[in-house]
Order: structure tokens, then sequence, then C-alpha cells
């Protein structure tokens, strides 16, 4: 149920929060932190991780990231989509749901590998991450709650999360940080400015349909979040 209203919090608030829904929890917790481009997903999920692992004093708890499972660029140059790459059907969205099955159905203590995404060469790369004695299971992308017509496959996400944020960004400061990392992956400034304009902000722009759907609203204030 969404917590109404609107309260500031710390990032060991919220992960205390995590940790009390997965205490007594059978088999693993997943916890999905969507939000549009730009938001700030990995940087919270992470935060969220390194909380609890501090609290716990052992590694309870580990991210699984979406991006992952981009497509390669050579499927996407192959398909025609690679200027469009980071929309909803430019990821193996198969793949992300049969591995979120996997993880959420497997007991803590025998190895699941889950991809990562280097920024550098910008490509999937195979098992970056295994999960092992990991209890809670941190997956963060723009995609989690998405549930329309026009891309039927992503409603099988959330009924496999046991609880689901989303992380809300003013589209000013979504912008200006897209640009950012378009121009350190390597983009000039104009090649910046209109993947932007033309793919990544009509991605938040669907990402933001989606936000109705999270049992919590987050909102970055300073070093801390406010729940709306």
């Amino acid at each position: 149920m969404a917590i109404r209203g609107s309260v500031e919090t710390s990032l060991a608030e919220l992960a205390a929060r995590v940790r009390r829904r997965a205490d007594g929890h059978s088999g693993r917790f997943l916890l999905g932190i969507a939000g549009p481009p730009g938001a700030g997903k990995s940087t919270l999920a992470r935060g969220i991780r390194d909380e609890l692992n501090l609290a716990a004093g052992a590694s309870i708890a580990e991210v699984a990231p979406m991006d992952g499972f981009h497509l390669t660029n050579a499927q996407l140059r192959a398909a025609g989509f690679l200027d469009r790459k980071g929309e909803p059907d430019t990821f193996d969205i198969d793949g992300y749901v049969a591995r979120l099955r996997t993880v959420r159905e497997t007991e803590p203590g025998t190895p699941v590998s889950w991809p990562t995404y280097d920024r550098e060469i910008h490509e999937p790369v195979p098992g970056g991450i295994v999960f092992d004695r990991q209890s809670i299971v941190v997956t963060e992308g723009n995609y989690l709650l998405l549930d329309d017509r026009a891309h039927p496959a992503w409603a099988a996400v959330r009924p496999l999360l046991d609880e689901t944020w989303y992380l809300d960004v003013p589209r000013p400061i979504i912008e200006q940080r897209l640009l950012r990392r378009h121009i350190r992956g390597g983009r000039t400034l104009e090649a910046a400015r209109t993947k932007v304009a033309h793919s990544d902000l009509r991605n938040a722009a669907l990402v933001e349909s989606t936000r109705t759907r999270a049992d919590l609203v987050l909102r970055k204030a300073g070093r801390r979040y406010r729940i709306d």
C-alpha cells in the first residue's frame, strides 16, 4: 500500500524498512526501484544495499540492475534500433523476467549469476554479479512498473517484486544529468542533445506514467529522501 502525505527519511531508515519487510520472508525478498532515466536509481539501489550490509555486518543484499539486459549493440544494429537504445523494446525483457524468477525462487546459498552493463564499452557483461547467500535483491531500472498494450511483456515484472519504489526527479534535472552522461560516453554535445530530446525524454514520459503503480514514491531532498 502506498504511503500518503509527505515526510522526509534517511537512506538508513529506508534500508531499515526493507529489512523489516524482508525479515521472516520465505526465500529472497525482491525490491524494485523504478524511475525515469537519469533519476539516480543506481545510486539509491547501491545505497540501500550498502546500508543493509553495514547494519547486518554481512553481505545480505546485492543489486540486480535491469541494464544488464540491454540487447547487444550488434543485435540493435542488425534490427535498426541502435539509435533508440534504452527504449522498452531494446532490452531482453524475457531474459530479465526469467532471471528475476530464478533469483526469487532459488534458495540463498545456491549461486545465481546476473549480467551487468559496462558504460565504457556500452555493452552488457554476462555474469557480472553472482548472488549467493544474499537474501535481499534490489533491482532497478526504468520499466519495472510498465504495463501497457504496446509493451505487454514488461507487465510480468511487477508480480515478481515484493515491493516497488518510484524515484521521482524534476525534468530539468533529468535533462542535465543525461546530457552529461552521453557526453562522458563519447557523444558530441549536439549528438547528446539529439539523444536526450528524441529518445530519453520520450522514455521518461512513458516511465512517469507508471508512477502510480509504485508502493512508495520518493524524491531526493539533500542527503535525505522525501516520501510523497
